[in-house]
């Protein structure tokens, strides 16, 4: 009887040692980083349609919206865009990136008092740790205070994505006229 006894605690002590793999990453997670390739590639239709099954495979989160929002603007769908947005800041408001995007929407609308607060924020955020998002903030002041301001004669910006999500609206190439 002892010896049996014996047998079944080694078997349970056995079992406890084997190796657990490591836990796949959320399938949201592993279909953002998906679609942040796409977006890098100008796939935005792809990377948009990657959001989306993101956004129903690992819930609503602010992560899935902002993507969503910036693979809207990069596709000129701007309203649609502000409304992802807009619900990404509401649901974290601590997302720096979520902010400096909707700031850049704002721009495209010709809003650049309420796009010198979404910078404002979002510069706020990173403690002034972003060249880009103080870059934005400037040019956002400059057409909020003055609206006949043109540092840049042409207004044709690229929105070009930098790291941890953020884009920073940038002159297109040629189109740049310093006054």
């Amino acid at each position: 009887m002892r010896g049996w006894f014996f047998a079944l605690i080694g078997a349970f002590l056995a079992s406890a040692c084997q190796i657990v793999p490591p836990a796949a990453p959320p399938p949201q997670l592993d279909l953002l980083d998906d679609g942040h390739a796409l977006m890098a590639r100008g796939d935005y239709e792809g990377a948009l349609a990657s959001y989306q099954r993101a956004l129903v495979r690992g819930g609503v989160t602010a992560d899935a919206q902002s993507a969503i929002g910036s693979a809207n603007l990069r596709l000129g769908r701007i309203d649609q865009a502000e409304r992802w947005l807009r619900a990404a800041v509401a649901q974290d408001p601590d997302y720096a990136a979520a902010w400096n995007n909707l700031g850049v929407v704002l721009v495209e609308q010709g809003d650049y008092a309420e796009a010198s607060l979404a910078f404002r924020r979002a510069f706020a955020l990173v403690n002034g740790d972003s060249e880009e998002m103080r870059e934005n903030l400037r040019l956002a002041l400059a057409k909020s205070e003055n609206p006949s301001y043109d540092a840049v004669e042409e207004q044709e910006f690229e929105l070009v994505r930098r790291g941890g999500g953020a884009y920073v609206l940038l002159p297109t190439l040629g189109q740049r006229t310093e006054r």
